[in-house]
């Protein structure tokens, strides 16, 4: 088995575009591909084939049957640690579960499986930021970019941690182009941030107060 096709390595594309609303959790491999046909999916024994567990988990999570999907992909975690995918999911869910210490230390424990998994580190930005620690944040979110350039939600996360949270308007200003660049300038309310910074950004500075010495 390898990283590249082995479904283990891989973790729920749950990417959260501004901070607050989510997409659909889909594969990133097969972002448009059902990974279950609806029908109910008990979890097997723990002698199973980890891709299968895997699989069955991942169905339970699809199917918003969290406790069991918890439960399938704390096992891998427990018997797999060197898997990423696992420990990213389960990240997710404590996320969701507002568990935000733990999520970030299943997060921590996936980056450091997989030193590229760019899914892990935009979730790790996401919850730095919601701690206020925002500097840790911008180099989640950069290290996401690094290894996923064309992601469009990180690009977003990031203008809008430097547009609301750290006041770099040049640097989010930067960031919001890119996003409308690749989504195609399709986000109306992103096209209103970028004009009102153009605005900020290209304002002339006031001029130096007048000698007043008589």
């Amino acid at each position: 088995m390898t990283r590249s096709n082995n479904p283990l390595w891989l973790t729920l594309a749950a990417l959260l575009l501004a901070g607050c609303a989510s997409k659909p959790i889909e594969r990133p491999d097969r972002p448009s591909e059902a990974v279950s046909d609806g029908a109910e999916t008990k979890l097997k024994t723990p002698a199973k084939d980890p891709n299968t567990q895997f699989e069955e988990a991942l169905a339970a999570l699809k199917a918003k049957k969290f406790a069991e999907a918890r439960a399938g992909f704390s096992l891998l975690a427990k018997e797999h640690p060197e898997f990423s995918g696992p420990l990213t999911n389960l990240g997710i869910l404590d996320a969701k579960a507002n568990s935000r210490t733990v999520a970030i230390g299943n997060f921590l424990r996936a980056v450091q499986a997989n030193p590229r998994n760019a899914i892990a580190y935009n979730w790790l930005g996401m919850l730095y930021r919601e701690n206020k620690d925002y500097a840790g944040a911008e180099q989640a979110y950069l290290k996401s970019l690094e290894l996923n350039p064309e992601n469009p939600a990180v690009v977003l996360n990031l203008g809008i941690l430097y547009d609301v949270y750290l006041n770099h308007p040049a640097d989010a200003l930067v960031r919001y182009r890119d996003y409308q660049r690749l989504t195609g300038n399709r986000e109306l309310k992103v096209t209103a941030w970028i004009k009102a910074l153009e605005t900020i950004t290209t304002a002339t500075p006031p001029a130096p107060p007048a000698n007043t010495k008589s």
